[in-house]
């Protein structure tokens, strides 16, 4: 397997580690979208979200409150995203990692949803609900 977040685990790769534990490493994106974007990686390789075991994605999520304050203390955004890229569009190394992306005025990063309020109806929501309840037995 050629992983490039398995390889900087690894130390086959260099990084900017901001944090380890048993569990994760955290290291600062090459890409840097904003002034301190953080990578959490799981030290564990699964592919992305649906792959992750549940006990290890509760003991990673622990770990980013820690992380978020850090980079609220150091870089005093005025905001956070929290991101999680899995499969299409836009995940590219399949490797469970979350985004921590400090936010700015006038920083050019854009993250945008539509707004569909109000053409979705009571059916339509109805539906999606119990889709989603029955896979959840």
């Amino acid at each position: 397997m050629d992983c490039v977040f398995c390889r900087i685990l690894n130390g086959e790769i260099p990084s900017y580690k901001v944090y380890e534990d048993e569990n994760v490493l955290a290291i600062l994106d090459i890409s840097q979208a904003t002034k301190g974007h953080t990578l959490i990686l799981a030290k564990q390789h699964f592919k992305n979200l649906y792959d992750i075991d549940e006990d290890l994605a509760g003991r990673i999520f622990k770990v980013i409150p820690k992380i978020a304050n850090a980079l609220k203390a150091a870089f005093n955004p005025i905001g956070l995203n929290v991101l999680i890229n899995t499969e299409k569009p836009l995940q590219t190394v399949f490797h469970f990692h979350v985004h921590l992306i400090p936010r700015y005025v006038h920083d050019g990063v854009e993250i945008d949803f539509i707004n569909n309020m109000g053409n979705t109806t009571k059916e339509q929501y109805l539906e999606a609900q119990k889709a989603i309840q029955e896979k959840l037995k």
